[in-house]
C-alpha cells in the first residue's frame, strides 16, 4: 500500500509551478490564532505475552506486523469507557 518509488519521484521532480493548488484554501490569521500544537503519539517498547497462533498469524501477513497488531489493539482500546 501507499505510493510508489516510482511515483514519488516522478512527484519530486515536478517544479513548484506545476503543482495546482486552487482547490486548497489560504491559511488565514484566523486559523493560526486557533491553531494548537499536537503531539504524535508514540509508540512505547514494551514485554507482551500472546499465544504463539496469534504471533504466528499476524506474523504470517508479512512486514509490518507489529502496526497491525497495534492498529487493532488501539482500535479496541477507543471501545473502552474512559476513567473518571
Amino acid at each position: 500500500m501507499g505510493i510508489s518509488d516510482k511515483r514519488l519521484k516522478e512527484l519530486a521532480a515536478r517544479s513548484d509551478s506545476q503543482i495546482d493548488y486552487s482547490e486548497i484554501p489560504e491559511l488565514d490569521a484566523s486559523f493560526w490564532k486557533n491553531a494548537r500544537l499536537a503531539e504524535p503519539d508514540r509508540t512505547q517498547p514494551v514485554t507482551l505475552r500472546v499465544k504463539r497462533s496469534v504471533l504466528e498469524a499476524y506474523k504470517a501477513q508479512g512486514k509490518g506486523y507489529q502496526t497491525v497488531m497495534n492498529a487493532v489493539l488501539e482500535s479496541y482500546a477507543r471501545t473502552l469507557p474512559k476513567p473518571d
